[in-house]
């Protein structure tokens, strides 16, 4: 593996640096300013709307998406691969309320255009993969349940059952990402289409369900540390009363849920991990800016042995999870996503836990600041640390890293 970036990822390392000194980061009070001003809480800042066109223009727009499907008339991404978009996604976390979304990099989209991409049939990506790669809608993947243990895939009970030429869908759905946003209009729904079937990794479907189908009611917002997360366009509770879609909004087949599930959800726990590590970099700077800017007991907080070992063990930590993330994306280009599966799940178990870490740090650094709005650590440490539940818990991933292990040794 060769540590340096290429050419291509130097130039759009160097164009989205100045994006964000230029543009993102002048922003983000003003995004606040607006929000509060809105009717809706769930709108969206017109100067969102004003870093789209930007990006855009500079060509910094669908950076993630690894351009190896043929889509006729289809707005593609850079085609980059995973290895060229890692230090790009990193950038964006700094800011991940704003930057992801101004570069259409943000979750749910972005797994939901991937599955699309790869699982949906052509009428399926003229209806809707092209509108989400234009920015002109967002969407919403429901598969999380409150009533089991989503950590299993396979518990998950809203059913989908055929009737003639139309799916009935019952159920009900949580933490729903992206639902509250008005400009969600379509929802990837996974339940069970064949929940007596002998192996349950086959019971489970994916269907498309517009959001204004009748029978889908979005019921309130689900908080996050009583964050409500307005950026991302919330996070919802979602119920489906006998919901009726024609079978054609089937994606790929009957079955295949549980296999797209896992499909998608690798490149989307590769992208957290990557804004993670732009995360704990901004954490980081504040740390510094912190200590050499305050006083106490008499000399400076960056003289002060205990925030020198906290600054020198989160620079540590950050270089080992950036080179083993880096690893990871060059793996998922060279080998695929099942020849990293080893390395997605480190990285997933890894940097959430050890970037909440370093958030923590920074808090408490910061003092009574740290725990305010007045600073972005906070909301960040909030977001770090329900990435340790998102895309599977860590004790999962522990798990099935664990089996790999012994497995070679049974």
């Amino acid at each position: 593996m060769d540590f340096a970036f290429d050419a291509r990822t130097e130039e759009l390392r160097g164009k989205l640096l100045a994006f964000m000194d230029e543009h993102v980061y002048p922003a983000e009070e003003t995004a606040r300013e607006q929000r509060a001003a809105l009717a809706s809480p769930w709108d969206t800042p017109a100067i969102v709307e004003d870093l789209k066109a930007e990006a855009r223009r500079q060509g910094l727009w669908n950076l993630f998406f690894v351009d190896e499907h043929s889509l006729p008339d289809a707005e593609h991404g850079a085609g980059l691969t995973n290895l060229q978009y890692a230090p790009l996604a990193e950038i964006t976390g700094r800011s991940p309320q704003l930057a992801p979304t101004a570069l259409n990099c943000a979750a749910p989209d972005t797994g939901n255009m991937e599955v699309l991409a790869q699982f949906g049939n052509e009428a399926q990506q003229k209806q809707w993969l092209e509108p989400l790669l234009a920015g002109e809608i967002r969407s919403a993947f429901a598969m999380t349940e409150p009533e089991v243990a989503s950590s299993d895939a396979t518990n998950i009970e809203t059913h989908i059952a055929r009737e003639g030429d139309e799916y009935v869908i019952n159920g009900r759905k949580w933490y729903i990402s992206g639902a509250m946003n008005p400009l969600c209009q379509i929802f990837i729904v996974m339940g069970k289409t064949d929940p007596d079937g002998a192996d349950p990794r086959r019971q489970q479907s994916m269907v498309l369900v517009p959001r204004d189908t009748p029978g889908v009611e979005v019921k309130r917002a689900m908080q996050v540390y009583g964050y409500e997360d307005h950026w991302h366009g919330g996070h919802a509770e979602v119920l489906f009363h006998d919901v009726r879609v024609p079978v054609g909004n089937l994606i790929g087949e009957e079955g295949g849920g549980f296999g797209i599930a896992q499909a998608r959800l690798g490149p989307g726990r590769i992208h957290h991990c990557m804004r993670l590590i732009g995360m704990a970099e901004r954490a980081i700077e504040l740390m510094c800016r912190r200590a050499v800017t305050r006083t106490a007991f008499g000399k400076p907080l960056a003289r002060q042995g205990v925030v020198q070992e906290w600054i020198a063990d989160a620079r540590v930590a950050v270089e080992q999870l950036r080179l083993l993330v880096l690893k990871t994306a060059w793996l998922m280009d060279t080998v695929g996503n099942k020849g990293a599966h080893t390395e997605i799940q480190s990285i997933k178990i890894a940097t959430p836990r050890t970037v909440v870490d370093i958030l923590d740090k920074a808090v408490q650094l910061h003092g009574a600041g740290g725990v305010s709005q007045d600073f972005p650590l906070a909301e960040l440490w909030a977001g770090a640390r329900t990435l340790r539940l998102a895309d599977g818990p860590d004790e999962v991933h522990q798990r099935s890293l664990a089996r790999r292990e012994l497995k070679k040794y049974l």
